[in-house]
């Protein structure tokens, strides 16, 4: 269950450096915020920061943002970064429908989307972050040769993902539904809180890699 209503998160986000107030100013622009031209990674739904910030501590050539719209949760990855400071991550706090105001045209170079929200309400698909909506706005802010990693535990949601890609017209680079038993996708993968957790439970992490 996510942590969502400790008193005074939003206020306390707010007077954080390391969480972006304005992001929309920044489109297009993200490169002068960090002070150079490295690839800019995003997660979406990023938790309390755990996948992230070990990414942008194993890669400091690479600029990540983390998107993450609930403010306690969000508050719990500041936190974490007030302890051990990375000069290549900033946090927005945000609903992820509104990204293509956030990003330029092929200013992305990656999108991770770790144990996201499934909807599992017919009515609710099209929130999905793995839903062809979705998919449609991550076409206009990535790389020509950039891509999306999603990982779930969640079959349904899975499913749903792979007839998404066809819909979309997407490619499926690589797919599979037993990560930590397959010896190639599993090689430099990096474990969310979600996922330490499920994988203990004996639960199969799926994984695929799918670009425009």
């Amino acid at each position: 269950m996510r942590l969502r209503n400790i008193p005074g998160s939003r206020e306390m986000i707010a007077e954080n450096k390391w969480c972006i107030q304005e992001p929309t100013t920044l489109q297009g622009c993200w490169d002068e915020l960090f002070k150079n031209n490295n690839p800019l990674h995003v997660e979406i739904g990023m938790g309390k920061g755990q996948f992230l910030m070990t990414l942008a501590k194993n890669n400091p050539h690479i600029n990540y943002i983390g998107i993450e719209k609930y403010s306690s949760v969000l508050l719990r990855a500041l936190q974490k970064m007030e302890e051990q400071p990375l000069e290549n991550i900033k946090f927005i706090r945000m609903d992820a429908e509104n990204i293509t105001s956030v990003f330029a045209k092929q200013e992305v170079s990656r999108i991770y989307l770790n144990f996201s929200d499934p909807w599992p309400k017919d009515r609710h698909a099209k929130r999905r972050l793995t839903s062809k909506e979705f998919f449609s706005r991550y076409n206009q802010i990535l790389k020509v040769d950039g891509h999306v990693e999603f990982k779930t535990d969640n079959e349904s949601l899975f499913d749903f993902s792979l007839e998404q890609i066809a819909l979309a017209k997407w490619n499926l680079d690589a797919c599979t539904r037993d990560l930590h038993h397959d010896t190639d996708m599993i090689v430099g993968n990096i474990m969310t809180e979600y996922e330490q957790r499920f994988s203990a439970m004996g639960n199969p992490i799926m994984k695929l890699i799918a670009s425009p």
